[in-house]
């Protein structure tokens, strides 16, 4: 088989599709519960009938519960994170961010039983109905930590701007529903200050958390998928000269693979350069076979350690076309260094000679 040949350049398809399906089931969510507030707060008044909110409360709802199925399935077959079907409705039973992925769990699971309980409705009758109906309203919360917590896009600015709005959304509707409500002001006003408070833990919990850096390892992710992320050592030096206009050498070293118990590979490259300066380069690809031969990578991680220079710069593979690769990484003192590497590998697989250019970055 040939190591690199059917490897790709990032994640697979599925990783996407799950975060893109996780995204839209949360937005659907929200718009379900708000949905769900105006219906019972008779919202619309004579303008709107009360029938065209609960038929559209249905159908958000229904489509949320479409496509949660499908962030459900999409993370399942994703061979990245190694989650089970039981990981998906069981919560707490996984090993990939076991709390943050039993809080997705709950959130389906509180669903599933809204959903279950309305297809029987008749039998079961309103005010029992009604009691069950209630968990909706605290799934909502559980997916949005869930979405925060074990997401992979929990600092990007689009779903830091999702966020602020389904919370406003769902603030605006409930203040409004409290508002009509029966209860004396004290009360209302004490429910308007718990609420202030949870929003406020929620910001305080984000920037400690999943908006600061290292939030991954403390997540509970599995050491074996942090293990193609290098760290680095010690802060090191700067860039040296000699590399940075325009350093290229031959390289020579040795081929390992390993197969885990799921079937996925990691393939390990480990060079040494014999340019001046003399330099070791080690790279490491992980991810399932490929179809016609191959690995599909799904990580990577690269360590560059060149002599007369303390520590190493750490990174990972950006690009792979063929045997050729396009590796990026930077030292603790932040200089960042392109390698592009154009690899042969021996036919018993164990073994490899090329180059190694720096790139100008």
């Amino acid at each position: 088989m040939n190591l690199l040949a059917a490897a790709s350049s990032g994640p697979s398809p599925l990783w996407y599709l799950t975060r893109g399906s996780g995204v839209v089931s949360l937005v659907l969510l929200t718009l379900s519960i708000c949905l769900g507030i105006a219906t019972s707060s008779r919202a619309g008044g004579r303008t709107i009938p009360r029938f065209a909110f609960v038929d559209l409360h249905r159908s958000v709802s229904l489509f949320a519960v479409v496509f949660l199925g499908f962030h459900v399935a999409t993370s399942v077959f994703d061979a990245y994170a190694h989650i089970r079907w039981l990981d998906a409705v069981v919560p707490f039973a996984g090993t990939y961010r076991s709390f943050w992925l039993g809080l997705g769990a709950l959130s389906f699971d509180l669903l599933a039983a809204v959903i279950v309980t309305s297809l029987m409705r008749a039998r079961l009758g309103y005010a029992r109905w009604k009691a069950v109906h209630w968990l909706a309203y605290a799934s909502w919360p559980v997916a949005l930590l869930h979405s925060f917590g074990t997401g992979s896009d929990a600092r990007t600015p689009w779903l830091q701007a999702i966020a602020v709005v389904s919370i406003a959304l769902v603030g605006w509707t409930l203040t409004l529903r409290v508002a009509q409500s029966t209860l004396a002001r004290s009360e209302q006003l004490l429910m308007g200050a718990a609420a202030a408070v949870a929003v406020l833990g929620l910001v305080t919990w984000y920037q400690t958390g999943p908006g600061a850096k290292g939030w991954a390892a403390r997540a509970g992710t599995p050491k074996s998928l942090l293990a193609a992320k290098v760290t680095s050592a010690p802060k090191t030096a700067a860039i040296p000269v000699a590399l940075r206009s325009g350093y290229s050498s031959p390289i020579h070293g040795t081929v390992t693979e390993s197969q885990s118990d799921n079937g996925d590979f990691t393939v390990r490259l480990d060079g040494y350069l014999t340019g001046t300066p003399k330099a070791r380069l080690r790279l490491v690809l992980q991810g399932p076979a490929a179809d016609g031969g191959g690995v599909t990578m799904t990580s990577s991680g690269a360590d560059f350690a060149v002599q007369g220079v303390s520590g190493a710069y750490s990174g990972s593979i950006i690009s792979l076309s063929g045997t050729t690769l396009d590796v990026n990484v930077q030292n603790t003192a932040g200089k960042t260094l392109d390698l592009q590497l154009t690899l042969t590998i021996n036919p018993s697989q164990t073994a490899f000679t090329g180059t190694v250019a720096v790139v100008p970055v």
